[in-house]
């Protein structure tokens, strides 16, 4: 049996995105996106939000096409092509890359996903949806070493209460930290 795992990156202050939704105080390098193409290409799906599927899907599809991208991007490339996706969406109409498209969040389709393997969630509302739910069992929090003062929260204020317990904790070159958690009750 796998998890439901929340699997996002935010700034020490709390946020995954900047008042106009910048993400360039991401540090992103090579033992970075190598640790994440090591962690994401071993999940049995995807589930992302309308939006953090179409910012994946505007960049990933063709990224290794591009003779200057490095050997980390073609790699996460052809992982995110390749990986079973779902996107929860209410407007969306279609999808490409193996994606499936669910207008709501099914908490037993979701079990049954990650029956096959952990599975990941990307985009932080679909991440408080599923807090709402009680389904998520790890978070992978990547805490990068900047201050951006506003912008959206990763946490907002629900009713939602988790006791968790450290797995890991791992600190990259580049300064970011893995904070990883899993439910205290679990056996992760």
């Amino acid at each position: 049996m796998g998890s439901v795992v929340a699997f996002i990156s935010i700034s020490l202050d709390g946020f995954i995105e900047g008042p106009q939704r910048q993400i360039d105080w991401h540090r992103v390098d090579q033992e970075f996106h190598e640790h994440v193409n090591d962690v994401l290409r071993r999940m049995a799906a995807f589930l992302d939000g309308r939006t953090t599927y179409q910012l994946m899907a505007e960049f990933w599809p063709t990224a290794d096409a591009d003779p200057d991208a490095t050997p980390f991007v073609v790699d996460f490339a052809r992982i995110w092509r390749d990986m079973p996706k779902v996107v929860y969406s209410r407007t969306l109409t279609s999808a490409g890359w193996n994606t499936t498209i669910r207008r709501d969040i099914d908490a037993d389709e979701v079990r049954a996903l990650a029956a096959q393997g952990d599975v990941t969630i990307g985009g932080a509302d679909l991440i408080t949806e599923f807090r709402e739910r009680d389904l998520v069992d790890e978070y992978r929090i990547y805490v990068h070493p900047v201050l951006i003062g506003r912008g959206k929260r990763l946490f907002p204020d629900i009713d939602a209460k988790a006791d968790l317990r450290l797995l890991e904790s791992r600190v990259f070159g580049n300064g970011v930290v893995l904070l990883h958690y899993a439910r205290a009750g679990s056996s992760a």
